[in-house]
């Protein structure tokens, strides 16, 4: 039993770790090794300074809902291990840790809704005049993608999760 009550906390901190990357790192969309975009700003590498110069992203309703669901994601993903942690010492014994899961649940099902958004409408959160075929997508969109499996993992986890003790 303390096996897997490590094992699922561990499971949640890399997920909210990794999901915390993605929201904030920039790397959601890579036009060239010097020019990248992320929910939040443009960038581009000056060879000059040899620094990254960053702008704010042109605001589109679609680039708005995905910063709105990541950032929802990983509220719920936090609030979810601070219940849980809540619940370890104030639920009866045999009791389920459903609030902690449905919390959990809710965070994969924002991610993959963001994830969903920017995969299908890039075009227009990036709305450039660039070819789109001239970019891919970067490491936190791929980070995000993991995420989803293993916030839902995690939220299956602790509805089958028991307090012993």
């Amino acid at each position: 039993m303390v096996c897997l009550l490590v094992f699922i906390i561990v499971l949640h901190l890399v997920s909210l770790a990794m999901l915390l990357i993605a929201t904030l790192e920039k790397s959601w969309w890579i036009w060239a090794d010097s020019e990248i975009t992320d929910l939040w700003y443009n960038c581009f590498h000056d060879n000059a300074t040899d620094s990254w110069l960053c702008a704010a992203t042109t605001e589109s309703d679609w680039l708005q809902s995905v910063q709105a669901l990541m950032v929802l994601s990983v509220v719920f993903s936090s609030v979810s291990l601070l219940v849980f942690l809540g619940q370890l010492f104030t639920l009866t014994r045999g009791s389920l840790f459903y609030f902690t899961a449905l919390c959990q649940a809710f965070a994969g099902f924002t991610d993959f809704a963001a994830c969903l958004i920017f995969a299908f409408h890039r075009k227009e959160i990036l709305s450039d005049s660039r070819d789109l075929s001239k970019g891919r997508f970067g490491y936190c969109f791929v980070l995000a993608w993991l995420c989803v499996p293993l916030l839902l993992v995690t939220g299956v986890l602790y509805i089958h999760l028991r307090k012993k003790q």
